[in-house]
C-alpha cells in the first residue's frame, strides 16, 4: 500500500512564518533590554533565529516528505483603474475679493495653486503606496510559497533520508537567508 504524501497549505506556512517573525522580534527585544547592542548585532541575531527556524522546518519537511498546496488568493483578480477614478469633483470655494488689494489676490492664487499641487501629490502618493503594497505582497508570496514549494519538490527524493535532507536544507537556507547576512555584513564593513 502506497502512503499518501502529506501536504501543507500555503496560508498555514504563512501564519507559522508570521509567528516565527513575532517570536524573533520578541526575543531580540527581551534579550536586548539589558544589553546595549547595535542595530547590526540585532540584525544578525534576528537573521540567525530566522535561519535556524527555516533550516529546521525545511529539514523536517524534506525528511518527512511534505509538499505544499497553493491556496493563496490570486493576484490576477485585481483590476487596474485610473488614478483619478476615486477623486470626486472638488468645488473650490469662491472668494469674491473685488478689485481691492493685490496681496489678497496673490495669496488667493497661491492658495488655489497649492491646493491643486497638494491633491496631485496625494494622488501620486496613493499610487505609489498601492504599487508598493502589491510588490510587497508578491514578494511575500514568493518567499512563503514559491521558494518553499521549489524546495519541497525534492521531498520525494529525500523522504526518510536525514543526511540528504540536511544537505538540501543547509543549501537552501544558505541561499535564502545568506544573501541578507551578506548585505548586513558588507554594510557594516563599508561604514
Amino acid at each position: 500500500m502506497k502512503i499518501k504524501q502529506t501536504y501543507l497549505k500555503g496560508k498555514s506556512v504563512f501564519i507559522v512564518s508570521l509567528i516565527v517573525i513575532g517570536i524573533t522580534i520578541l526575543t531580540v527585544y527581551l534579550t536586548g533590554i539589558n544589553y546595549n547592542r547595535s542595530l547590526t548585532s540585532n540584525l544578525f541575531l534576528s537573521l540567525g533565529i530566522i535561519a535556524t527556524a527555516l533550516f529546521l522546518f525545511i529539514t523536517y519537511g524534506l525528511y518527512t516528505g511534505i509538499g505544499l498546496i497553493d491556496n493563496f488568493p490570486k493576484f490576477r483578480k485585481f483590476k487596474n483603474r485610473d488614478l483619478t477614478s476615486g477623486v470626486t469633483n472638488m468645488d473650490l470655494p469662491s472668494i469674491d475679493g473685488g478689485d481691492g488689494i493685490g496681496g489678497l489676490i496673490v495669496s488667493i492664487l497661491w492658495w488655489i495653486l497649492m491646493s491643486i499641487l497638494f491633491v496631485i501629490f496625494l494622488l501620486v502618493l496613493e499610487a505609489v503606496f498601492w504599487f508598493s503594497l502589491f510588490i510587497i505582497l508578491a514578494m511575500l508570496y514568493w518567499v512563503f510559497f514559491g521558494a518553499l514549494k521549489f524546495v519541497f519538490n525534492k521531498s520525494k527524493d529525500t523522504k526518510g533520508i536525514i543526511g540528504i535532507s540536511v544537505m538540501y536544507s543547509f543549501a537552501y537556507t544558505l541561499l535564502y537567508v545568506g544573501w541578507i547576512f551578506g548585505i548586513v555584513y558588507f554594510t557594516e564593513i563599508i561604514k
